[in-house]
């Protein structure tokens, strides 16, 4: 069995799914968020800011779906690194959060 196709074209995904609400952080993304202290307003800056890096995208087989890598800057030029899914009843699932160049 093939993995499914991942989106065509992810960041107007992740925008309509900031617009529109429907997104939802994982347990461990609020955990990684509290302990670099990156602010629910960067994350969000970034999800609608950046640029999809596809390279870093990986297929999670345990959930059968695309966790694909958006990396951008804050608005204090923090370097971040988001990891979102998608999940069809809840939208965007922000997985992790990271920060890069430290």
């Amino acid at each position: 069995m093939g993995h499914p196709d991942k989106l065509a074209d992810l960041m107007s995904v992740v925008r309509a799914c900031i617009d529109q609400g429907r997104f939802l952080d994982t347990r461990h993304a609020s955990e990684r968020q509290t302990e670099r202290q990156i602010t629910r307003s960067e994350l969000l800056y970034v999800l609608k800011t950046g640029h999809h890096e596809k390279r870093k995208d990986k297929f999670d087989g345990f959930y059968q779906a695309w966790n694909y890598s958006i990396r951008g800057k804050t608005v204090d030029r923090r370097d971040l690194r988001i990891i979102v899914s998608f999940d069809k009843p809840n939208g965007m699932l922000i997985i992790t959060a990271i920060e890069l160049e430290k």
